[in-house]
C-alpha cells in the first residue's frame, strides 16, 4: 500500500520539475535529435551545418515570441505570419519607388497598425484572441491581393543591409545573431523582471482576480497585441533578407511551427506559465526535426501533421504532468 501511494507523489515531483524547468528535458531532446541525425547523415554535422540551423531558426524563432507572449495570457496571434509577410513584401515592392528606408518605415507602419486593430478587438471590443486575429489576418491577405494589382510592374528591390543580415556570417556565426541576440535577451528579461511581463504571467493565470487587484487588463492587451505585430514586422524583414524573394506567403508557413516551437518550449496555451527560452530551443528542435525529415523525403505534407500531431501531444502531456502535480 506504501508504494502504491508513494508512486502518484513521486509522479507528481516528476512532473512538476518538468513543468516548472522545461529547459532541462528539452535541452536533452535537441540533442538526442542532433544524434539520430548523425546517425542518419554523419556527414552532415558540421561547423556549417551548426551554424545554418542557428541562421535558419532564427526568425522561427522571432515569430514564436509572439505566440509565446500572447499565450502567457491565454490568447494567441494567428496573424503574426500574415503581418511578417506584408512588412516583407510592401518593403521590397516600394523599394525601387521610394527607397529602402521609407520603404521599411513604410511597411513596419502598416504592422503596427495590424497591431492595433488586434489590440482593439481583443482589449476593447472583447473579440476572442483566436478569432480577432484569424480574421485580421484575413482581412490582411485580401489587402495584399489587392495592393499586388498596383505594384506588380514595378519590381522587386531587397535592401542590401537585409540580405546581410539575413545570409551573411562573420567568424562563422549569422549575422542575424546580430538582431537575434539582444532581441532574446531583451524578450527573456522583460517577462521576468519588468511589470509588464508580470501583468502577462497574471493575467494568463487568472484574469478576473487581475482585474479585482486593480490591473487594468484591456491596456496591457492592447500594448500586448500591439508590441506582437512589432515582432512579426521585423521578423519579415529579416525574414526577407534571408529568403531573397517577395512572395504572398512569404511567411505564411511560418505560422504553425511558431505555435509548435512556443507549446514545445514548455508555453501553456491556456495561459500563466511559460517562457521564452524554451521557446528557442523549441525553435531549434523543430528545424533539426524538419532537416531529419528532409533526409527521410518526408513531403510538406507530412511536416504539417506532424507540426500538428507535436501540439495535441504536447499540450496533452502538459494537462496530465499539471493535473499529477
Amino acid at each position: 500500500m506504501s508504494m502504491t501511494a508513494d508512486q502518484p507523489t513521486t509522479m507528481g515531483r516528476i512532473g512538476r520539475r518538468m513543468v516548472d524547468n522545461p529547459l532541462i528535458p528539452l535541452v536533452i531532446l535537441l540533442f538526442a535529435l542532433i544524434g539520430v541525425l548523425a546517425i542518419l547523415n554523419p556527414a552532415i554535422i558540421s561547423t556549417f551545418w551548426f551554424s545554418n540551423t542557428i541562421k535558419i531558426a532564427i526568425p522561427l524563432a522571432m515569430l514564436a515570441a509572439c505566440q509565446t507572449l500572447t499565450m502567457l495570457t491565454g490568447g494567441i496571434d494567428l496573424s503574426a505570419g500574415t503581418v511578417a509577410t506584408i512588412t516583407a513584401y510592401v518593403s521590397a515592392t516600394l523599394a525601387p519607388i521610394v527607397g529602402a528606408p521609407a520603404a521599411i518605415a513604410i511597411a513596419m507602419s502598416c504592422a503596427v497598425f495590424v497591431g492595433l486593430l488586434n489590440g482593439f478587438g481583443v482589449a476593447i471590443a472583447r473579440v476572442h484572441p483566436l478569432i480577432m486575429t484569424l480574421g485580421t489576418a484575413l482581412i490582411v491577405n485580401g489587402c495584399l491581393l489587392v495592393y499586388q494589382r498596383f505594384v506588380i510592374a514595378t519590381g522587386v528591390q531587397i535592401p542590401e543591409f537585409l540580405v546581410w543580415l539575413g545570409t551573411g556570417r562573420s567568424f562563422g556565426l549569422p549575422n542575424s545573431l546580430i538582431v537575434f541576440a539582444p532581441f532574446a535577451v531583451l524578450i527573456i528579461w522583460a517577462q521576468r523582471r519588468t511589470g509588464f511581463g508580470r501583468l502577462l504571467y497574471a493575467i494568463g493565470s487568472n484574469e478576473a482576480a487581475a482585474r479585482l487587484s486593480g490591473v487594468r487588463v484591456w491596456q496591457v492587451q492592447f500594448l500586448l497585441y500591439a508590441l506582437s505585430s512589432v515582432i512579426a514586422g521585423l521578423t519579415g524583414l529579416l525574414y526577407l533578407g534571408q529568403i531573397k524573394t517577395a512572395s504572398l506567403s512569404l511567411a505564411l508557413p511560418l505560422d504553425l511551427p511558431s505555435v509548435a516551437a512556443a507549446v514545445i518550449g514548455g508555453t501553456s496555451i491556456f495561459g500563466g506559465r511559460g517562457g521564452y527560452g524554451g521557446t528557442i530551443i523549441g525553435a531549434l528542435i523543430l528545424t533539426v526535426l524538419v532537416t531529419m525529415l528532409t533526409l527521410m523525403q518526408i513531403p510538406e505534407g507530412g511536416r504539417r501533421i506532424l507540426f500538428g500531431l507535436i501540439i495535441l501531444l504536447v499540450t496533452a502531456l502538459y494537462i496530465r504532468l499539471t493535473d499529477r502535480s
